[in-house]
């Protein structure tokens, strides 16, 4: 696993379909085939599989059932080349760059970027805690930028008329956690935090009035940009925004220069791919890929589905 640290070294080392299905076998099941049907160990092999031994079951399965790969009519040696790209590239990859590279279809290359991001989702249980930052942003064009008749009236600032709001969490020296809402108020920001932080943790946020009231369940501080400040010092403590901040400077980079429109409606898929890139930022490419190999088997989602059929 660790002879390759680049893609070529990535090509030469999944060499062919068989390489490929033995690596992902022993990385799903570790030597311990099991029936993805019934979970059962009693596992037969056949020519092109296995075979549940189970009598209630007796299904046929291959490596690839229930896994994003299933039924896909792509070689898995171009799946693994499209998950170390996404999972590396520190601002995305755009489905006309990977079909480019990868020598598919774009449509094709827009599916399998999207199913990727469908199973990077961070699905921990676990709440932030310690300090905690949070801020939102808003995602779409600039009225500025935009023609006269396509203008739209009181919609600068915070206003979600023209833009759809993400929400960002993200824990000191931590994880980050995005939620992609339909605005902005009190309500929806204090349920997002009370199920994603842990009671008795620092929150620190701008001056925004939704952010008022949290006092009540965290230890609240409040950092005034208008006023000037960036920075707020209690005691021997300093406080700010600024991990936040830089994140949403990394994600906005990459939604203008990368992909350059999102519709609101695959918004949180590239919210996932930016969490997982930043989650797993102090891993090697190599292990940013083996993990994201992992995570194959957790969601899938049809063509059908992704296009709203």
């Amino acid at each position: 696993m660790n002879t390759f640290k680049n893609l070529t070294q990535l090509l030469d080392f999944f060499k062919d379909e068989e390489t490929c299905k033995a690596y992902y076998e022993q990385k799903r099941w570790g030597g311990n085939v099991a029936c993805p049907h019934c979970g059962s160990l009693k596992v037969y092999r056949t020519n092109r599989g296995f075979k549940c031994g189970e009598k209630l079951c007796y299904k046929k399965f291959t490596v690839t059932t229930q896994t994003i790969f299933e039924n896909t009519k792509i070689g898995l040696r171009t799946w693994f080349a499209a998950m170390y790209l996404i999972s590396t590239s520190k601002k995305g990859v755009s489905s006309l760059q990977l079909a480019e590279q990868l020598g598919i279809t774009q449509k094709t290359a827009w599916f399998v970027l999207h199913r990727i991001r469908e199973m990077l989702k961070d699905n921990g249980n676990e709440q932030l805690e310690g300090e905690v930052e949070v801020d939102e942003t808003y995602v779409g064009g600039k009225n500025k930028n935009r023609h006269k008749n396509k203008k739209v009236e009181n919609s600068q600032g915070r206003s979600a008329k023209d833009k759809t709001p993400v929400v960002g969490l993200i824990q000191r020296d931590g994880k980050v956690r995005l939620f992609v809402v339909p605005n902005t108020e009190s309500e929806t920001l204090h349920t997002i935090m009370g199920s994603n932080v842990a009671e008795n943790s620092t929150v620190i946020t701008d001056a925004y009035r939704a952010y008022n009231g949290l006092d009540s369940r965290y230890t609240h501080v409040t950092v005034k940009h208008e006023e000037g400040g960036y920075v707020i010092k209690i005691g021997d403590q300093k406080f700010h925004t600024n991990n936040i901040e830089n994140f949403w400077s990394i994600f906005k980079r990459g939604i203008i220069g990368i992909y350059h429109f999102v519709s609101a409606k695959h918004l949180q898929r590239y919210c996932s791919e930016f969490g997982y890139r930043y989650n797993e930022r102090e891993l090697t490419g190599v292990k940013k890929f083996d993990i994201a190999l992992t995570k194959v088997s957790s969601t899938r989602i049809t063509y059908n589905t992704l296009i709203g059929k």
